[in-house]
């Protein structure tokens, strides 16, 4: 490789040629790694069909289908038609996340026959030259070739919270990012022999790891295998004893054994999450762990940056004004070629440098002697030029005593809401262990921001839904709390800085509840501020765009990354606003309540049916009594209360946040409908029995009758607080049930027979009086347990 120089004092090289880089990924020597946007095809494919109880069920039908008839075998057909629509919507999923992840992919800057330019991370071969800035992420291992005040942050790989200087010849590994400087470094491992390809693959992997949810769930789904054994034992006992035949045995065994299985369950919640991811996608806002839809439902604290989240990224220098009112220290107007030669100075300049460089597009040519890359820690950066002095631009009260004239006119100027920037004489090379030592003021340079005009609303938001949004800043305390104050965020008139906060967790915390606005915040300070919020019991997002962002978003329990912020602060991201949009956060934050809301709600029902089928299935085998159902009458009542009704709920509206203690809420709505559905439809069906007058038909319509009649009612009861389309779906399965029982074909196909008056009004009777006894608890629970109130007024009914 052939090596030039490029700039005082910064060795740079011009890469491995086209042809090189070509030839290197032929062997095998690229940057390849199993690495997915999403599950693949047929992994969705496999997830959806090959389950446990996908397995029970068609075992079941299969029997029916043998001894028949074919009716009775209906619910087969259903969970086909379910799991097919599951897969559909996973699909669907899975082409949003993978045109989203190549949008937010990083994409590091490779030197090719001497030009740097942007590729693939897949792209880079062994050998390769990468430049390095504030910000990158290293997405291969490799050595050091050239850096001007190069430190990188290895905390995401070894724990250690300090950032380590990087000079020529020292190792860099993947994984890692830049905190401050530039560089370049030789890729020396690449694909699965870098050290941390792990996590870079999970920045865009379609992940379905533990939640709350999902952990609840599958709990529940093991307590519902460990009672097939026993309820199959005592079906089958107590229709032998009823002297039923061989057929009718398996038949009504078939019958009390399917419903236990809350088959839509985990198919409505994969749908679910598919949705939200669908409909998040199409505000261009990546989710790169499902998980993170729930996190954001149980949010109650959202940590932010000011510049690029509440003001635009963009900025433009105000004005240049003497460092203190009254002062001389340096003309003006001479400042100028100092302000433009800093900008030129950077070959990675920070939004700071790039306004200054607007405003100032003429810089001298002079030679830099030594140079001190600007950090979020050190709060500013210097350029020494030889004969024309050391310059420093940095934080007025970071540069400067407390006491100095020109922190107080910073002090003034930042309490409008502006960026001021301290330019200062150094006595000493920038690049000197002692650095910047004592300072002279020469000017205040002062920088407009804009803010977003979403902002507002997006904080207004958060208010509303009694979210709270802390503002962490690395500026002055009363520039964000100005820009915080208009916006309206309560607390902004009384910011804090920082650098006065204690350092141990309770102390800490009880600041943070105490103020919402945060000035002159270190990365670590971030970092810990998040862990003091959760330690007192929060539920934290974090937003950010740049690398001091980086812890913060990595502890946080969902972090927030903007897609044009750094490639190390997307890629430890759960989620990713691809437009930049802070005002896609509530959109966000209200998608993960509607998915994890409805979860909640549409499971209560599905487990409402496995009480009631398995109470059922014990009394009548405790009572030697026929099966009152033919497999086909339950999914009849499980479509229209359970199975389509679910699927309408599952994508409905919801804002409520989420709370922990998934099951206890969903087993206090199940267990008890479920037994007095059960205790009802038994009551029904013993009674019509006993006149000894029906026959078998009628029998079996009047407790199909009344476990419709409840289940409905139960329903009823998960839809609320009620909506018009919700009475419309409750009326409309209602209505479905009553065309069953009297059209012809209907009537002859689930062998119902609704005609004998006394059975009927047995089962009215019997649904009535369980239906009174589910409102009564209803409104008992509600009076006992505070309601919450809803965004929309209407108290949410407690699930």
């Amino acid at each position: 490789m052939k090596q030039a120089v490029d700039g005082p004092g910064t060795l740079a090289t011009s890469g491995l040629s086209a042809a090189e880089a070509q030839e290197r990924a032929e062997r095998g020597q690229a940057n390849t790694v199993v690495r997915r946007g999403s599950r693949s095809a047929a992994d969705i494919v496999r997830a959806n069909v090959f389950t446990r109880f996908n397995a029970i069920i068609g075992t079941l039908f299969a029997i029916i289908l043998v001894i028949g008839p074919p009716q009775d075998a209906l619910f087969g057909f259903i969970i086909l038609v379910n799991t097919g629509i599951g897969i559909v919507q996973e699909l669907r999923a899975k082409r949003t996340l993978d045109r989203l992840a190549i949008l937010g992919e990083a994409r590091p800057r490779v030197v090719r026959d001497g030009e740097v330019t942007e590729v693939p991370a897949e792209r880079i071969v062994l050998d390769d030259v990468l430049d390095l800035g504030p910000g990158d992420q290293l997405v291969v291992d490799g050595v050091v070739l050239a850096g001007s005040g190069l430190a990188v942050d290895e905390s995401l790989l070894s724990g250690e919270p300090d950032p380590v200087a990087r000079k020529p010849g020292e190792p860099v590994r993947s994984g890692s990012f830049v905190v401050a400087g530039t560089g370049r470094y030789r890729a020396t491992k690449v694909g699965n022999a870098a050290y941390a390809n792990e996590l870079a693959e999970q920045a865009s992997r379609f992940a379905l790891t533990r939640s709350e949810l999902r952990a609840g769930i599958d709990r529940i789904l093991r307590w519902i295998t460990w009672l097939f054994v026993p309820a199959a034992a005592v079906t089958v006992y107590g229709q032998l004893r009823a002297h039923q035949g061989p057929v009718e045995t398996v038949r009504g065994t078939v019958a009390a054994l399917v419903p236990l299985v809350p088959e839509g369950l985990v198919l409505l919640t994969s749908i679910a999450f598919a949705a939200g991811v669908i409909r998040l996608g199409r505000r261009r806002c990546l989710v790169q762990e499902l998980p993170a839809l729930e996190g954001l439902a149980r949010v109650d604290t959202v940590c932010t940056d000011k510049t690029g989240t509440l003001t635009e990224t963009g900025m433009r220098v105000g004005r240049v004004c003497a460092a203190a009112p009254g002062t001389t220290s340096a003309p003006l107007s001479g400042l100028s070629p100092v302000l433009a030669a800093l900008a030129a100075a950077d070959p990675r300049p920070n939004a700071s440098l790039r306004a200054i460089a607007d405003a100032f597009p003429r810089a001298p040519d002079w030679p830099v002697t030594a140079s001190a890359a600007f950090s979020s820690a050190a709060k500013w950066s210097g350029v020494s030029f030889g004969g024309h002095g050391d310059w420093v631009l940095g934080a007025p009260d970071v540069l400067l005593a407390p006491g100095d004239p020109a922190v107080a006119e910073a002090d003034r100027l930042s309490a409008q809401g502006l960026r001021v920037l301290l330019l200062a004489r150094a006595g000493m090379p920038v690049d000197s262990p002692q650095a910047p030592g004592p300072v002279i003021p020469a000017a205040l340079v002062v920088l407009e921001q804009r803010l977003r005009p979403d902002a507002a609303a997006t904080l207004a938001f958060f208010a509303a839904q009694q979210v709270s949004v802390k503002i962490l800043s690395g500026d002055s305390a009363r520039s964000a709390g100005a820009v915080a104050g208009a916006l309206g965020l309560p607390g902004a008139p009384d910011p804090v800085d920082a650098r006065e906060l204690p350092v141990e967790p309770a102390p800490l915390a009880r600041e943070l509840s105490r103020a919402s606005v945060f000035g002159r915040v270190s990365p670590h300070q971030k970092r810990a501020m998040v862990h003091a919020l959760q330690s007192s019991g929060h539920t934290v997002a974090m937003t950010g765009d740049g690398v001091n962002d980086v812890l913060a978003l990595k502890d946080a329990d969902i972090g927030v990354a903007m897609g044009s912020g750094s490639p190390a602060s997307r890629a430890v991201a759960q989620i990713v606003l691809l437009d930049n949009a802070f005002a896609t956060l509530p959109h966000v934050v209200a998608e993960g309540r509607r998915v994890i809301g409805n979860i909640e709600r549409v499971a209560g029902l599905f487990l409402l049916k496995t009480v009631y089928s398995l109470l059922l299935a014990l009394a009548v085998g405790v009572a030697h009594l026929p099966f009152p159902f033919l497999p086909r009458h339950l999914t009849l009542i499980g479509t229209l209360t359970i199975g389509i009704p679910a699927f309408f709920l599952a994508l409905a509206p919801n804002t409520e946040r989420a709370r922990p203690g998934f099951i206890p809420r969903v087993l206090r709505l199940a267990v008890p409908v479920g037994t007095v559905a059960a205790v009802a439809t038994f009551s029904c069906y013993a009674a019509v029995l006993a006149e000894g007058r029906a026959s078998d038909v009628v029998n079996r319509t009047a407790a199909t009758t009344t476990l419709f009649l409840v289940a409905l009612w139960a329903l009823f009861l998960v839809a609320r607080p009620l909506r018009w389309w919700k009475a419309v779906l409750v009326a409309a399965m209602a209505v479905a049930f009553v065309l069953v029982l009297v059209v012809p074909f209907g009537r002859d196909f689930f062998a119902l027979d609704p005609f004998d008056g006394t059975a009927m009004l047995t089962a009215v009777a019997a649904a009535g009086s369980a239906a009174l006894l589910l409102e009564a608890g209803w409104w008992l629970d509600r009076r006992l347990r505070r309601p919450r109130r809803s965004r929309h007024g209407p108290a949410e009914h407690p699930r």
